[in-house]
């Protein structure tokens, strides 16, 4: 486990501060623009006539056009089947190329991608709708993988009796798409737009059995997986683009580097990217759902926390998969407040445990970060070196330049709930807990220690005697 000793590990750790300091605002800014666009919508609806309204919302439960940013489209065509039609049963043929596509819906929900259409012998599914997120590029290639397995097994199975199969092939880009929802009990979706052109334009100049991309959607998923630059593809108003193969998966992202199943490592660093959707989804909810008389322990102290950890954890010299324990624990450790103070800590362990599995953490990630989320509790009583990371973090504003005021709204909070009395009363109160507190982690200490105690020496000017 590394430490901060010299001055210039001193210096990078400032830089590292400062730039996750930027991002904070960047997402404070992000979080306004979406608050505004929602508030502007609401005031155009309020001027509409009631009878424009009611249409409105009859028509979003039978068909909605929504607008997608980022969607990644897997068109896939079976090649051949014609003409077996011409040697085999024609009914048996149709039999297994429905349990075939039947596989592909499987697989599809598996990896969190929503079917758009199987017609006849096409397969066309995305990734990123109805739900949307940053994962679905590698999302789709994952399910194109085990596509492409799935066929290349029943190929073997199927001249061993002797017998002629189909072939398949790919296309897949990512980009904008307008998805039309519709239906009542049983929701579907189709898109339009160049999108799903360029997928299945792809598609027709691929070769069987190969997934074929484009560089747009290389872009996304180059870092996972293994590809062939296979040629330039003319597209009408978008010029050449750059096509590629998937060979499977990175050698050491895979087991045994064969680059057919991925390993732990490849699960981090997916897990890492689905993070940034965990902390979009929690973000918002505790920004809507917590009480709004939390001056202190509201979203953006949940923001501060998050940071903190990655700052000391850094520091701490934290492996991948610790630091994103560390920042989902961080995420949840606050959650239960929106049900209330007491024993909010045992209440976000429970929230965690039911919506982290959505977000592919495993029962021991799990267990590991309700211990760490524990370990929040006051008076903090870390087992763990991830435990002593966020209880460090969790009151790093004693160490803060801006400790003050922080710590006027943690006054604002507990006053207004009646367990605090005069400000007097609140600064002896501080000067206690400020002389008792100790940072656990080398880190902390190094970067917050001097601070600290100039602020009792300040806190104890402002104390008046009864």
């Amino acid at each position: 486990m590394s430490n901060i000793k010299t001055n210039k590990e001193i210096q990078v750790l400032k830089e590292r501060i400062e730039a996750l300091e930027q991002l904070n605002k960047e997402l404070e800014l992000h979080n306004k623009e979406l608050r505004q666009e929602n508030d502007k919508h609401a005031e155009m609806l309020a001027f509409l006539p009631a009878n424009a309204k009611k249409q409105m919302q009859k028509k979003s439960k039978t068909s909605a056009s929504l607008r997608y940013k980022m969607v990644t489209v897997l068109y896939s065509d079976v090649k051949g089947f014609t003409e077996l039609l011409q040697e085999q049963d024609a009914d048996a043929l149709i039999d297994e190329l429905d349990n075939f596509f039947f596989e592909f819906d499987n697989i599809v929900e598996k990896n969190n991608i929503q079917k758009v259409k199987s017609l006849g012998d096409t397969f066309m599914c995305a990734g990123g709708i109805p739900k949307k997120n940053r994962t679905n590029p590698v999302e789709v290639i994952m399910a194109a993988l085990e596509m492409q397995a799935y066929l290349k097994k029943i190929q073997e199975e199927s001249k061993k009796n002797d017998r002629n199969i189909w072939s398949l092939t790919f296309g897949v880009h990512t980009g904008p798409v307008t998805a039309t929802v519709s239906g009542k009990k049983k929701i579907s979706y189709d898109i339009k737009g160049d999108t799903a052109n360029i997928a299945s334009r792809i598609e027709s100049a691929s070769k069987p059995t190969e997934i074929s991309i484009s560089g747009m959607t290389y872009e996304f998923i180059k870092e996972f997986f293994a590809c062939e630059f296979r040629s330039k593809m003319p597209v009408k108003y978008k010029g050449d683009i750059p096509v590629y193969v998937i060979k499977g998966y990175r050698p050491d992202l895979s087991i045994e580097g064969k680059g057919k199943v991925p390993n732990k490592a490849f699960r981090i660093k997916f897990q890492t990217i689905k993070f940034e959707d965990l902390n979009d989804y929690v973000l918002d909810r505790l920004e809507r759902e917590l009480p709004k008389h939390l001056y202190y322990h509201n979203y953006k102290h949940t923001i501060d926390v998050t940071i903190g950890v990655e700052i000391i954890g850094y520091g701490e010299g934290v492996g991948e998969e610790d630091m994103l324990l560390l920042k989902t624990a961080a995420l949840f450790h606050d959650f239960g407040q929106i049900a209330g103070a007491l024993d909010h800590e045992e209440r976000g362990c429970k929230i965690a445990e039911e919506i982290l599995p959505g977000f592919g953490y495993d029962q021991e990630q799990i267990k590991i970060i309700k211990g760490i989320i524990m370990a929040t509790k006051l008076p903090p009583q870390p087992k763990t070196k991830l435990e002593e990371i966020i209880a460090d973090a969790d009151l790093d504003y004693l160490g803060r330049r801006d400790m003050v005021p922080v710590s006027d709204t943690l006054y604002q909070e507990l006053k207004v709930q009646g367990i605090i009395g005069s400000f007097n009363d609140w600064n002896k109160l501080q000067v206690k807990f400020l002389s008792a507190h100790q940072y656990f982690t080398e880190t902390a200490r190094t970067m917050r220690k001097v601070n600290k105690e100039e602020q009792i020496e300040r806190i104890k000017e402002l104390i008046t005697e009864d």
